[in-house]
């Protein structure tokens, strides 16, 4: 018998990686949790103490009286004149706790907070959902599980700004909450407090408002239906969705149900009522000036909250995301502000506003159809903006209602109404970015066939029509150039611009070349336009849209800061486009309007005309204003005869003649001109004597539907039309070469945002005739 040496285990490779790979994998872990303890640590001395602290003197130097109502915010006009009261409908609407009905207090503990009579102000797995959804969208996630209290203590004592930092607040001020209040306290002040849409706040003055009774005389359905509300006030408005509060106040029952706080009988009776509202309309701010005041205080508290304004969308829905919540912060903001004791200082002036209305009236007057609504069938509007300011002095949201009071003017077509703008874009989105990229007044361009270059697989650049210069293809406003020089420049470059200024409504499937002729999805406002156009003639500088001077608080503390300027053009993009837009009033598309008849001051400016006839734009500037013109029908349909160089070319007349008047004839200063074509020749401006009879030389045809017919087609073309040399043909490369340009344009469905165009599925463009109104008052 003998022994067996046991043989020495040879360790493989595999377990010398997995052994090293253990013991870093125990470093690393003990590294970050010793750094996360450190870093906690820190975290809490240097900021969470700080916010607790914060916290501790809002609510201790605080008092009851933080709960009730706020005075109301006072607009004001250039000369100080009052314009509105802002107030809501809730003022001595107070409801003391023994006061609400218990059916109210039920609903809003089974729908928002389950564990309000027993938390401390905040629920602890709420608040670890919050911070773990907060790190899961990398800040996206906008709400929380936020209590009871917690609603109170943002909506009295903080911004409503989207942060990680305010929900820590938030938290910490329900702590305090609790501490000095009992928890009838807290109901009843959450109940006066909330939020119930169209001006409405507290329960009281929502129960008078939507049903006409006291809160208490109220049904379990209707105090149901009432509690909906404030979770999402614009999206449960029951004047505007009803559906979306009926569907809510179900939930409310089903909830109120499960905790046994209703029987089934209870909860069959309500859900089976039939709710019906007054209909509240008619106490609707109904003065064009306010309205768009009040937008602009708004959008810049939406500012102070840092809400994410976006203008550029990789994907349609991602962009029916961002209206959903632009409308939703919009209204909640807008809440605040009828009660936030402000006073708001604007540059709106009440006498040009009235000149205004009275020149869009008189020019519109033969046409006398009333539509559904009571206000006339044919509409306009208009802005105008100060170019030493860049802020809005004037804005008609439409004519004057046909009885003679204001019943109609619920809606401010200058802001809300988004129409097609027709060739009236060609200078922010073709023109003025093509002198960027390489182009000259003088280039020689092609006036080609769209419905050639329409075509799937046909590339426009390649394409050959009657060559010009890009002067005079911008006075004759020849589409095919238009469409061509887009090709070249790719409507990614054109849209940036516009993107920059702040127009709204641009979106993926405007990316292509029909942009050019103003075929966009949505379109445009005056507002927009007018700004626009005040950019250029600010040698390329814009500086946003508009009308408010000052903003004081309750306590008269200044918490106003104008915008800061951007560059959206070059000055010698910006100031050749001017110089060429003289031409335009000069001897093309607007020369029929005959400015230099009359006046000595300069002006500058562009039609647009869009398919059928369907809306009609004038954007023209001087050296003192920029003023935009639409005219068209709310529901879009052929006008004989409009065409932008007749009514609207006619208003913008009136209307800028009215506002210069008494002013010194002037010049445009325009610095930065380029030559006509490189190196050959000095920077000069083209003549501004006033013109002899001029009509514009350029047909209505298929491929330039946006022209008036010609009164004397033997007119001739320009005495001295700059050309190209040979030497140098101007063939700019694009700025974004990855950006495509889709070879067959999209047509997008009037109703609802397109799908983005693929190679499999490709539509044909023309020019939509979509319409679409913003979130506003």
């Amino acid at each position: 018998m003998f022994n067996k040496q046991k043989k020495k285990k040879k360790k493989t490779y595999f377990g010398i990686f997995l052994s090293v790979f253990l013991k870093l994998a125990l470093i690393i872990f003990v590294v970050c949790l010793v750094g996360g303890i450190i870093f906690a640590v820190y975290f809490y001395n240097k900021y969470m103490k700080a916010y607790d602290a914060e916290a501790y003197e809002m609510v201790e130097s605080g008092s009851r009286e933080d709960f009730k109502l706020n005075s109301p915010t006072y607009v004001y006009d250039e000369d100080g004149n009052l314009l509105i009261r802002m107030r809501s409908g809730g003022e001595s609407s107070y409801l003391k706790y023994a006061d609400i009905p218990q059916y109210a207090i039920d609903a809003f503990v089974a729908v928002e907070d389950r564990t309000f009579w027993s938390n401390s102000g905040y629920d602890l797995w709420g608040m670890l959902r919050v911070i773990y959804y907060y790190i899961k969208t990398r800040g996206a996630e906008r709400t929380g599980a936020s209590t009871i209290t917690q609603q109170l203590a943002r909506n009295s004592y903080l911004t409503k700004e989207v942060t990680f930092e305010r929900k820590i607040k938030e938290i910490y001020v329900a702590k305090y909450l609790t501490k000095k209040y009992s928890k009838e306290d807290i109901m009843e002040f959450y109940v006066n407090d909330i939020y119930f849409a169209n001006q409405y706040y507290g329960l009281e003055a929502a129960a008078q408002g939507y049903f006409g009774k006291k809160a208490k005389a109220l049904s379990l359905s209707q105090v149901a239906y009432l509690c909906a509300i404030p979770n999402r006030p614009a999206y449960y408005d029951p004047v505007k969705y009803p559906d979306h509060a009926i569907k809510r106040r179900d939930k409310i029952l089903s909830d109120m149900l499960e905790l046994k706080m209703i029987s089934e009988k209870e909860y069959e009776q309500a859900t089976t009522e039939k709710i019906q509202i007054i209909d509240r309309s008619g106490s609707t701010i109904k003065d064009y000036q306010s309205t768009y005041a009040i937008d602009c205080a708004v959008r810049y508290f939406m500012e102070l909250q840092e809400f994410p304004f976006q203008y550029a969308f990789d994907t349609v829905a991602e962009y029916q995301n961002y209206e959903q919540l632009y409308e939703e912060v919009y209204e909640e903001t807008k809440s605040d502000l009828y009660n936030g004791g402000y006073r708001i200082y604007t540059t709106l002036d009440s006498d040009a506003q009235d000149e205004l209305q009275k020149s869009l009236d008189e020019v519109l007057s033969f046409d006398t159809e009333v539509s559904s609504t009571g206000a006339y069938a044919l509409q306009g509007a208009v802005t105008a903006v100060d170019n030493d300011t860049g802020k809005v002095v004037a804005i008609v949201g439409g004519r004057s209602d046909p009885s003679g009071t204001k019943q109609s003017y619920t809606l401010n077509r200058a802001f809300q109404s988004f129409r097609q703008p027709g060739s009236s874009i060609k200078p922010l989105i073709v023109y003025a970015p093509a002198l960027e990229s390489g182009y000259y007044p003088g280039s020689e361009v092609q006036d080609i066939s769209v419905t050639e270059g329409k075509k799937k697989g046909v590339d426009s650049t390649k394409l050959t029509g009657e060559p010009m210069s890009l002067r005079t293809a911008v006075e004759k406003s020849k589409n095919g150039c238009a469409w061509q020089v887009m090709a070249n420049i790719k409507p990614f470059t054109g849209l940036a611009h516009i993107i920059l200024m702040e127009y709204r409504n641009i979106v993926p499937t405007d990316y292509n070349l029909a942009a050019a002729l103003g075929g966009l999805t949505y379109g445009v406002t005056t507002a927009e336009q007018a700004a626009g156009y005040a950019a250029l003639v600010n040698h390329g500088l814009y500086r946003g849209q508009t009308c408010i001077a000052s903003i004081k608080d309750s306590e008269g503390k200044e918490i106003y800061e104008n915008k800061t300027a951007v560059q959206a053009y070059t000055g010698a993009a910006a100031d050749t486009m001017v110089d060429i837009m003289k031409g335009v009033v000069i001897r093309g598309t607007a020369s029929k309007m005959n400015w230099y008849a009359e006046e000595e001051t300069e002006a500058a400016g562009k039609t647009g005309t869009t398919n059928k006839s369907k809306d009609g734009w004038f954007c023209g500037v001087t050296p003192y204003y920029s003023v935009a013109v639409w005219v068209g029908y709310d529901t879009p349909r052929e006008l004989k005869d409009l065409y932008g160089s007749s009514y609207p070319a006619s208003i913008w007349k009136a209307c800028m003649k009215a506002l210069i008047d008494g002013k010194p004839a002037k010049k445009f200063v325009l610095p930065n001109v380029m030559p006509e074509n490189p190196v050959t020749e000095p920077a000069t401006e083209s003549p501004t004597e006033t013109p002899t009879e001029a009509v514009p030389t350029e047909e209505l045809t298929p491929e330039n539907p946006e022209q008036p017919v010609p009164e004397n087609p033997e007119q001739p073309a320009p005495e001295n039309p700059a050309q190209p040399s040979p030497e140098n043909p101007v063939q700019p490369s694009p700025e974004n070469p990855e950006q495509p340009a889709p070879e067959t344009p999209v047509q997008p469905a009037p109703e609802n945002p397109p799908s983005q165009p693929t190679p499999e599925n490709p539509q044909e463009q023309s020019l939509p005739e979509s319409f679409s109104v913003t979130p506003g008052v």
